[in-house]
């Protein structure tokens, strides 16, 4: 079966892994998918992720992340979707929760978080919201 959001459906295994207490969750590989587990990774919401067979294709094995028993990711939702692409410049991009969440952004130098992407003074593509 065809997807039409993969990256959309990565974070749905994200957020449902999470609700059902599963310690790693598992979703096909690729590189877009790799590189927004980076921006997870860094930002401390995940515990990791390693590449591995799924079959006859390649996989991610995400490693989830726990604090106190709660869920490190509180809430992820995709922002901009197939049927509707959502840019912005690096001084407009959104700021979640006044700081404490996190906007995951595709630029021309890569994937970035909202901060980072601030920092070298880029916009992008609004990927999701993390927090």
């Amino acid at each position: 079966m065809a997807l039409t959001d993969p990256l959309g459906d990565m974070l749905t295994r994200i957020r449902n892994g999470q609700r059902a207490r599963k310690d790693s969750v598992l979703t096909p590989a690729s590189k877009l998918r790799a590189r927004v587990l980076d921006v997870l990774q860094r930002e401390g919401y995940i515990r990791g992720y390693s590449e591995e067979q799924m079959g006859p294709a390649a996989g991610i094995r995400i490693e989830l992340k726990y604090f106190e028993g709660q869920p490190a990711i509180k809430h992820v939702a995709r922002v901009s979707k197939p049927g509707r692409r959502v840019y912005s410049g690096s001084q407009e991009l959104p700021r979640i929760r006044n700081g404490l969440g996190i906007t995951i952004v595709s630029t021309p130098r890569g994937v970035l978080s909202d901060a980072e992407a601030r920092e070298q003074n880029v916009g992008g593509e609004v990927l999701a919201e993390v927090f």
